[in-house]
Parts: structure tokens; sequence; C-alpha cells
């Protein structure tokens, strides 16, 4: 069979849930997830550049975003506590996670090849976008923490206070600005948002 299996696999991202070891009142799937990741690394961009007088790429951070669990159609969702249980299995994983990335790479057209190594690598040239990615990657995990939390969930009260430490540790300026400007609007219900 000819053509690109490329977008085949990105679809697959609907049918992958997230935080697999967890009692969970809303499934999150790696799609919502991404979409999710994107817009908030985009955000934190404009926050730098607004705010900072950065000059990050605010679009290549969404890209990145959007992109950057996709290993995990073929790797699957590896829960935190064991992908960095310790050193050897951290690096086993990211062995795993970078050989799913060059699969996925392959399917593309060889045309396009080059343009998705550079997203699903970190790349020097990329790297403050990707610090930004990281750090949205963690404020979707403390949102999804706040709506387990408001949904009468306590199974994410440990998980919310280590993603708020990491958080602090990362020392992002924007993620700082995001969760004082954004986060609160996300313990209101929705008759409260107006």
């Amino acid at each position: 069979m000819s053509g690109s299996h490329f977008f085949a696999f990105f679809a697959r991202m609907k049918y992958i849930n997230r935080w697999s070891l967890m009692r969970n009142v809303f499934y999150e799937t790696l799609s919502q997830h991404s979409t999710e990741v994107a817009a908030i690394a985009h955000m934190l961009a404009l926050i730098g550049n607004k705010r900072f007088g950065k000059s990050y790429n605010a679009e290549r951070a969404a890209v990145l975003g959007l992109y950057h669990d996709m290993p995990e159609i073929l790797t699957g969702d590896m829960p935190t506590p064991v992908k960095y249980f310790n050193s050897e299995i951290k690096n086993a994983f990211k062995s795993v996670e970078r050989e799913a990335a060059a699969r996925l790479t392959d399917s593309l057209p060889g045309y396009l090849r080059d343009e998705f190594k550079t997203i699903f690598s970190e790349s020097r040239d990329d790297a403050e976008e990707w610090r930004l990615v990281k750090a949205a990657d963690k404020i979707a995990a403390l949102i999804k923490c706040i709506e387990e939390q408001k949904a009468g969930n306590t199974e994410f009260d440990k998980a919310k206070q280590s993603v708020e430490n990491t958080l602090k540790e990362m020392e992002c300026p924007e993620a700082e600005v995001f969760i004082e400007e954004f986060l609160p609007s996300f313990s209101l219900t929705l008759d409260q948002l107006k």
C-alpha cells in the first residue's frame, strides 16, 4: 500500500487515555491534551513577547505543543511515576520515544521528513519554545488536576501538589503570569464565567 500513514497515526491520539493509573471523573485523551498544550504554549510565547520583551516564535511553540506527545501513539502514555522511577528507566523510555518519533517521521513523504525531524527533536534552534512547551504541558496537567478536584475527585490532590512544585522549579515567568491571570477561572462554573 502506498501513501503516508502519518495522519492515520495522528488521528489515533484520540484513542489514548492519559492518567491511566488514576481514577478519573473525566477521561482525557492524548488528542485533547495536545490541543490544550499547543494553545497554552502559544499563549506563553505571547506573554513572553508582550510582557517580557522576548522574541519567541509563538506559532512554532503552538506547533511543537500540538505534536509533542505524538510518539505516545506508538509507546502509549507512560505514567510519570514509572517513567521517572530511576535513570535507567528514564533513559530507556527516551530511547523508545526517539525510535517512535523516527518511525512517525519515516511514515511521511520524503519531502516533509526534515520538517518533522525538527518537530520531534528538541533542537537548539527551538530551545526556548521547547521550554515553553514543557511549561505548557505542566500547566495542562495542573488544569486537569483542578478539574478533577472540582468534581470531587481527591485522587488528584497529590498530583496537583507535585505539578505545582515542578512549575515553581521551572522558574518560567511566562507560566507564572499564565497561572496568575488565567488559572483562577478554572475554579468557576460556566454561569460564573461572565
